[in-house]
């Protein structure tokens, strides 16, 4: 058993909330039986779950608040009004010592945004980055950003770039991890001005690992490279894109399978590898998203995730503690020199 840590849920988050949030958190108190969980949200409806769940109970603190930040409210909105809210209390948690994490499943702007507001940026850091793992011919890669910074400039691919690469190297354990700048195409005089300018500051430092330069979108399911470094709009769009792509081929089996009386019969003599296919390519199984950048451990489950996939975000954020992520890009950006025309990275 390792070093126990709590974490802090908003339990109101999410589609299927409470009840998702609850049997994720059951599931992850078995896989993690160091952890304990502190509770935000409305105490009858959670209650009426939690008290199912004998074990679990004995591990979790509820805190009550009616308050609840909705999944079209404007992080504007929610961040002004939302100071009493599940997903809010679950942050301030973090930033009062009381949680060494925080997992939600709400509104991924708002939550954005209040955990910038309380746990503040670390130092050197201007825009926090939503980063997660990406399955590849090779195994996994991390890309970011995914939809925190809808434009970026050279500074901030640059902050990315860092931050995605000690996130390979503490949580992927890659020693010397391979990053690239995702562009229209590899060739050197690709891409506008920001993508020309990160590139050459990458070049002339001593990051651990592999600079690429420019990679294009089919690289990142090749796993070209470990760490795929790319602005919040084409981070996003790439994203929604393979997710989209994942339940096409997914629906292309299934109607192909069920076409004829040969074709299932064929699917049940398959079956077996049909269910590795299934579990390898699995959106459950890359659920949770992280906040980059911030001072304190953040992660964004997706909203319309089962328990299963919430209690594999919740190991994201135990993972990202274990490693020590936090103080690991704090140290790497403290070797990065931002002096006029200066942008060297000392290896670790």
């Amino acid at each position: 058993m390792g070093k126990a840590l709590t974490i802090a849920l908003d339990a109101m988050g999410g589609d299927a909330a409470p009840e998702m949030v609850v049997r994720g958190a059951n599931i992850a108190r078995e896989r993690f039986p160091e952890v304990r969980f502190l509770m935000f949200g409305r105490k009858a409806d959670v209650s009426q779950f939690l008290d199912r769940k004998k074990r679990l109970k004995e591990v979790t603190t509820l805190v009550h608040t009616d308050d609840v930040v909705s999944s079209k409210e404007k992080p504007s909105i929610a961040l002004r009004s939302g100071r009493n809210s599940s997903m809010r209390l679950a942050i301030n948690a973090v930033h009062a010592g009381e949680a060494d994490c925080v997992v939600s499943a709400g509104n991924t702007g708002a939550l954005m945004g209040m955990a910038k507001f309380v746990l503040k940026t670390l130092p050197g850091i201007n825009r926090p980055a939503i980063a997660s793992f990406f399955p590849t011919m090779h195994g996994e890669s991390v890309m970011l950003d995914l939809g925190a910074n809808v434009s970026c400039d050279a500074e901030n691919l640059v902050d990315f770039a860092v931050m995605g690469n000690a996130f390979a190297r503490s949580v992927l354990g890659l020693l010397q991890p391979s990053y690239g700048l995702l562009n229209v195409g590899s060739e050197d005089t690709k891409g506008h001005e920001s993508l020309q300018e990160a590139s050459n500051i990458l070049r002339g430092s001593a990051l651990p690992g592999e600079f690429l330069g420019f990679v294009e979108g089919d690289d990142i399911a090749k796993g070209t490279a470990d760490v795929i470094v790319t602005d919040g709009f084409t981070g996003n769009v790439a994203l929604k894109t393979a997710e989209g792509t994942a339940k096409l081929i997914n629906e292309y089996m299934r109607h192909t399978f069920r076409s004829s009386i040969l074709a299932s019969l064929g699917y049940l003599l398959a079956r077996p590898a049909m269910r590795k296919l299934r579990q390898r390519v699995d959106p459950r199984g890359y659920n949770g998203a992280m906040f980059l950048g911030l001072n304190g451990i953040a992660v964004k489950s997706h909203g319309g995730t089962d328990a299963l996939g919430f209690a594999n975000a919740i190991g994201v954020a135990v993972d990202m503690h274990r490693h020590g992520i936090t103080e690991k890009i704090r140290s790497d950006l403290a070797l990065l020199d931002r002096g006029p025309g200066k942008a060297q990275v000392a290896a670790v």
